[in-house]
């Protein structure tokens, strides 16, 4: 589907049916592509990108878990953080962004804490919703055979809390990964989103579509692999694959 797309796409600019001004060629984007890996850019500003990400998810989805893990386990812990956590998140994270420059200026911080902010909610969301979805007659029978406290949590809580994690951290990695697109086109002049906006400035269509492309394979790359990730940590499950 996707090749046939793309020689679609190519067809149409080759025969001019749309301007290659305005939508670009897959004989463009290529184009561009090699030359930015020819000059160096790419490793340059793929790097940032990449670091940028690492550190923003990292940070987010460490804090979600935690907290998540915090307030699923604890009633006092759901009523002192979960509604401020709900007020944040129906925040728009674009009007943010000026509050962001101004407290943590114009460096890579603000970047870094608009995708670790991005990243936290659906970790921390998941993680909630999967301790709270462990079915309390587990628990009880856990609990008949004296399996409390911390040996509770290890055998019966975090594992049947696990895969609504995974799925979580992997809505934090799309997400961390789209914002970070918007990270990058605030005051920045290295990364992928950098390259965007000069392209943008310059009109040159052709390395706006190769730049997307390489957040496009990056992200499909990235998800590929927390999917083997959890189907291999996840192996005990006997859940239905699809017909």
């Amino acid at each position: 589907m996707l090749a046939a797309l793309v020689l679609l796409w190519q067809l149409l600019a080759s025969t001019g049916l749309i301007n290659r001004r305005f939508y670009g060629s897959p004989a463009d984007v290529v184009t561009a592509l090699v030359e930015l890996a020819r000059s160096g850019e790419l490793a340059l500003h793929l790097g940032v990108s990449l670091w940028r990400a690492t550190v923003g998810l990292a940070i987010g989805t460490t804090l979600g878990l935690v907290f998540g893990v915090l307030v699923g386990l604890s009633k006092l812990g759901e009523d002192l953080f979960d509604p401020f956590f709900q007020a944040i998140r129906t925040l728009p994270l674009l009007g943010l962004i000026p509050l962001f420059i101004l407290w943590f200026g114009l460096g890579e911080t603000p970047r870094i804490a608009l995708i670790a902010l991005a990243s936290f909610f659906p970790v921390y969301l998941n993680t909630f919703k999967g301790i709270r979805g462990v079915d309390a007659r587990f628990i009880e029978l856990a609990n008949s055979y004296g399996v409390k406290g911390p040996r509770l949590i290890r055998d019966v809580i975090a594992p049947a809390a696990f895969p609504a994690a995974l799925v979580g951290f992997r809505y934090s990695l799309g997400i961390a990964w789209l914002c970070l697109v918007i990270a990058e086109q605030v005051n920045a002049n290295e990364g992928l989103g950098w390259i965007i906006i000069q392209a943008n400035l310059l009109a040159q269509t052709a390395l706006i579509m190769t730049a997307l492309v390489i957040y496009a394979v990056i992200g499909v790359a990235a998800d590929s692999l927390v999917r083997l990730v959890e189907r291999r940590a996840l192996r005990w499950q006997n859940a239905f694959e699809g017909a």
